[in-house]
């Protein structure tokens, strides 16, 4: 293995393992660039990015201007003096031109491009009912995640498998593939190839797509659940669905749910531990209901106790539901 001199550019929890992973390979990370702490909660402390945690404790030094790299940076002379490569993972901004003549950059993504490009990719490939996905490490260039890629490793998703669970596989993978890569040292990398295939995007995902929509059909509502942050709301209060399983569609209205007798109940509605969906039905497994903590269905039915006609999802108290709360909580 050649060791190389790098920058490290990376913000979040999934950063952390592959910049463990280059210090524990012998790499030389002069510096490390992550993006400035964050104001948490209701008072003024800020606390630092995941990554910037890991450099510190690494003892690793640590800044938050990409000048540093372009030979700009505030503390006088040039921070990114010797730096051979640049490193990204999850840095969360696109590293403008000025930066990139100055340094090359190689980045860890966690798809096989060019499907899902951009910021979510992992929960993008299981809304999307993909079966397999992947990592890449790739030239960095001005555009969104379209150079050319050095290697890429394949793996399948699971049916039942949460986006938490894929990216921590992912995360391992491309560890692994980044330090591979780099084994040649800077200037004897893989050969690139360009990317080949119609490109896909994967946005950020919004509150609003996690929203349960009771109508939709059921494979696609436990897909919303495994991204890990699906929530619906009951008695108008917010419910986090946790976990959820596909189930058979209830056939029939139980006595003194709201409806005709004989037609199939409405959507969102709580059958025992199942809900009506547009095509079928989820059990519910495990909830967390507002201001409570994370349990089980069963419990919290035992504890909620709703009664016939009661639905999720709805806006606002069934008519006539007895310990209804006003007003949603957002």
């Amino acid at each position: 293995m050649t060791p190389v001199r790098l920058a490290y550019l990376g913000t979040p929890e999934v950063a952390v393992p592959p910049l463990r992973a280059l210090v524990e390979a012998g790499h030389d990370v002069a510096l490390v660039v992550t993006r400035p702490d964050r104001r948490r909660g209701r008072g003024g402390a800020t606390s630092p990015s995941p990554v910037k945690q890991a450099a510190v404790e690494l003892g690793l030094p640590v800044v938050h201007d990409l000048d540093a790299l372009a030979g700009a940076g505030t503390g006088g002379g040039n921070a990114g003096t010797g730096v051979e490569l640049g490193v990204v993972v999850a840095y969360g901004r696109l590293v403008p031109a000025p930066v990139l003549r100055r340094v090359p950059m190689v980045n860890l993504h966690f798809s096989l491009l060019p499907r899902w490009r951009g910021a979510a990719p992992v929960e993008r490939a299981i809304l999307a009912g993909d079966q397999s996905t992947g990592v890449c490490v790739m030239a960095v260039e001005e555009g969104l995640d379209t150079g050319p890629v050095y290697a890429a490793r394949q793996v399948s998703i699971g049916p039942r498998e949460h986006a938490g669970e894929l990216r921590g596989r992912l995360v391992g993978l491309g560890s692994e593939l980044l330090v591979d890569v780099l084994a040649g040292g800077a200037t004897h990398l893989p050969e690139a190839r360009p990317q080949v295939g119609e490109p896909t995007y994967a946005a950020k995902i919004g509150p609003a797509e996690l929203e349960l929509h009771w109508e939709r059909p059921a494979a696609e509502l436990a897909r919303v659940v495994r991204l890990d942050r699906a929530w619906t709301t009951f008695r108008g209060r917010r419910l986090g669905v946790l976990r959820a399983e596909v189930v058979a569609a209830p056939v029939d209205r139980p006595s003194g749910a709201a409806g005709s007798p004989g037609r199939p109940p409405d959507p969102g509605s709580l059958l025992g531990d199942t809900v009506v969906t547009g095509d079928g039905a989820l059990r519910l497994l495990s909830v967390h209901p507002a201001g409570g903590r994370p349990t089980d269905a069963p419990s919290w039915l035992r504890g909620a106790r709703p009664v016939g006609g009661e639905r999720l999802g709805t806006p606002a108290a069934d008519p006539g539901v007895a310990g209804a709360a006003p007003g949603p909580e957002r």
